[in-house]
């Protein structure tokens, strides 16, 4: 462990230079004591770091110290820093990163600028916020996963008090932003929202699962039963502005586009007909049904009961 961080202790001054101890305390999430403990130990294993002390001082390098990466082509290096966060892995993501980084030719860490993966806004609306699992329990499911352990979880079900239940796992799936446990419970299929999981706690017991999954068909048959158990899957036009009350009412998304007139088209799915109509006439005239006709006939019913209570009778 502290091996690791002394590696990103000197990646971090290789890519960004004079550091104070405080800024390399934030970026490694140990305090500052810890940091001046690891400049001694890096100074005794003669790396070249210095100090320079005043108002604009910190720790540095002297310059041309680097390490070296070799065997990757210009598309693997691109890809690797380009890529994405997920399952809690964002520190050892980072980590990794910088070690790639400061081994590459400036030429290739420079391409990688070029490009922005996931930003907060787009140009038609904000993001919807980025599901969060605290690290605890999100190590604890990771490791039950990857170590073939059975997994107790304290898990609060939509519309149900947090239970604690035991769960085989089988494989992790993130999909929009958001993470799944898939498991199974007793034998039967279960999927887990990750940022329902409360706490975890992996198990001594082996799991019961078969040695070689396959995770993308797993999860594209748990999608077909889930769709086909009597939810209503709905095509909705709707105003940017409006793009995050959609999304927090539907079970789930299943597609995304932008239309010519700055509006969004969905394909999203309910729980049912009658929680359809509900979510879209929260959304009044901002949001408009495509699809299923019975959808459409619901809200225009809706809405003839509702002038026709209104209208003035004289």
């Amino acid at each position: 462990m502290r091996a690791d961080r002394l590696v990103s202790l000197v990646l971090l001054l290789r890519r960004r230079g004079r550091l104070t101890a405080d800024v390399l305390a934030r970026e490694l999430e140990v305090s500052t004591r810890t940091v001046l403990r690891d400049i001694d130990a890096l100074s005794a294993a003669g790396v070249p770091v210095y100090a320079e002390r005043g108002r604009h001082g910190g720790f540095a390098l002297l310059p041309g110290f680097r390490t070296e990466l070799t065997g990757l082509n210009h598309d693997e290096a691109l890809a690797l820093l380009t890529t994405g966060r997920a399952f809690g892995l964002g520190p050892a993501l980072a980590s990794a990163l910088r070690k790639v980084a400061d081994a590459l030719p400036p030429a290739q860490v420079a391409t990688a600028e070029r490009f922005l993966v996931d930003p907060e806004t787009d140009l038609l609306s904000r993001r919807p916020a980025v599901e969060e699992v605290d690290r605890p329990t999100m190590l604890a499911v990771r490791r039950a996963v990857l170590d073939g352990r059975r997994l107790r979880l304290h898990y609060a079900a939509t519309g149900q008090e947090p239970q604690w239940r035991t769960v085989d796992p089988i494989g992790l799936v993130t999909v929009r932003d958001r993470g799944y446990l898939l498991a199974t419970r007793a034998g039967a299929d279960r999927t887990y929202r990750l940022s329902r999981i409360l706490a975890a706690e992996a198990l001594d017991e082996p799991a019961e699962r078969p040695a070689d999954v396959d995770l993308d068909r797993i999860w594209r048959q748990r999608c077909a039963a889930f769709l086909a158990d009597g939810h209503l899957t709905a095509k909705v036009r709707v105003r940017p502005g409006r793009r995050e009350d959609l999304l927090g009412t539907a079970v789930a998304v299943r597609a995304e586009a932008p239309e010519a007139d700055g509006r969004l088209r969905f394909e999203v799915t309910y729980q049912d007909a009658w929680h359809a109509e509900w979510a879209l006439w929260q959304l009044g005239t901002d949001a408009e049904a495509l699809e299923p006709q019975s959808l459409r006939t619901a809200l225009r019913d809706r809405a003839m009961a509702i002038a026709a209570r209104y209208t003035d009778a004289s």
